[in-house]
């Protein structure tokens, strides 16, 4: 892949632009500069780079005011490439998206345990390797490559510090990636990429306080304030998976008891069920996980789905937390937890309702993502798009 191409488009005047292209295409020079207030010859100048560049594009679309027809301007949102790429704890997905979100290739490599940092590296690159030369696209299309990474990620530096489900400790992901692929690379904690992809492409409108909740085998959460990811003082703002809803609960696998992971996981919730049901013994060899508790709850048995809507409990304590913490106008549920959301999600719900402090919080909007299995992925290619569009 060829360098450069992504950082040379990036400045302040030129995000400003692109932005607005984005946000209000068709659009005109004349009008970038109104609202803007960036001087013509400057708008003019940059959207001139810009089209040079192929990110922007030209039509004959624009309404006469009496003289001659506007030029309008449209973001060319199939010139480039970003790769997308979801590092779970069972498997790495990739995808490779275009500027709209629309995914032009995809794979997946298995991740087999015990793993090393170096078998991880290598494995993810062989992964953006193939996503990329099986896609219809050509290598210097490709702009920039987001990694959205379960555990505790420095931003700055790309290293994860903590990958816990895959036993690893600082991983560097950038530096390798930026070694072997040449192009821009961003690396970001998976629930906070989620909240991102969200943003982006979850058609939530200009929601400008969001929370997306990443409920799987792990529990996380990302923080979008003013259009924009809340890291925290320290990388690990979001971790809801680990605030205490027990003090004499089950001991999390991060060495404190009673954390809101040790019941709305995958594995909390079956080992919830095990404890509880009697007929266990008669189940002889079957292996009861979430996913068999969610199908044994569809097909009517009530002691199942009284453990999904009690889990429904124990997250919508957690998220009543959330809110009181940091007042979203919207949360965004997603992972493979909330397959069960016809069980769990009124539960959710009538907990916020009972227990948020005023009228107001009780009405904060509480949603299942409508991106599917695609949401971490999506929110790793908003990572670059992220740092095209916005302004430094």
């Amino acid at each position: 892949m060829q360098k450069g191409t992504f950082k040379l488009m990036k400045s302040v005047n030129k995000s400003i632009i692109l932005n607005k292209i984005r946000t209000s295409e068709p659009t005109s020079r004349a009008q970038i500069a109104k609202d803007t207030k960036l001087t013509p010859p400057t708008v003019s100048s940059i959207v001139k780079e810009l089209i040079e560049q192929g990110i922007v594009m030209e039509s004959d679309s624009g309404q006469s005011m009496g003289g001659r027809k506007p030029t309008m301007l449209h973001i060319n949102k199939t010139a480039f490439h970003i790769v997308g790429v979801d590092a779970g704890p069972d498997r790495i997905e990739y995808i490779l998206s275009d500027l709209s979100g629309v995914v032009r290739g995809r794979g997946s490599i298995k991740l087999d345990m015990p793993i090393t940092n170096e078998r991880f590296l290598s494995l993810l690159k062989k992964g953006i390797h193939e996503v990329v030369e099986d896609a219809p696209v050509k290598e210097e299309e490709i702009m920039g490559i987001g990694v959205a990474m379960h555990g505790v990620v420095d931003v700055e530096s790309g290293i994860s510090l903590v990958a816990p489900n895959l036993g690893l400790t600082n991983i560097p992901i950038k530096e390798e990636l930026e070694k072997e692929f040449q192009v821009l690379i961003k690396v970001e904690n998976d629930a906070r990429a989620m909240a991102s992809g969200e943003a982006w492409f979850g058609g939530h409108g200009e929601s400008d306080s969001m929370v997306a909740v990443n409920l799987g085998r792990g529990v996380g959460a990302g923080i979008v304030v003013d259009g924009k990811l809340f890291h925290g003082a320290q990388d690990i703002a979001g971790e809801i998976g680990h605030m205490t809803i027990d003090i004499h609960g089950e001991i999390c696998e991060c060495g404190n008891r009673g954390c809101l992971q040790t019941f709305a996981t995958g594995s909390a919730i079956a080992d919830r069920a095990r404890k509880k049901i009697d007929e266990l013994e008669r189940l002889g060899t079957f292996k009861l996980t979430g996913e068999s508790v969610f199908e044994l709850a569809k097909a009517g048995n009530k002691t199942y789905i009284d453990i999904l809507e009690e889990t429904g409990v124990f997250i919508g304590i957690g998220l009543t937390n959330l809110i009181h913490l940091v007042n979203p106008r919207k949360i965004v549920l997603g992972g493979g937890v909330m397959k069960s959301a016809q069980f769990i999600l009124p539960a959710i719900h009538e907990t916020i309702e009972q227990r948020a402090l005023t009228p107001d919080a009780k009405q904060t909007q509480v949603v299942v993502t409508e991106l599917g299995n695609d949401a971490t992925l999506l929110g790793a290619v908003s990572l670059l798009l992220t740092e095209l569009f916005q302004p430094i």
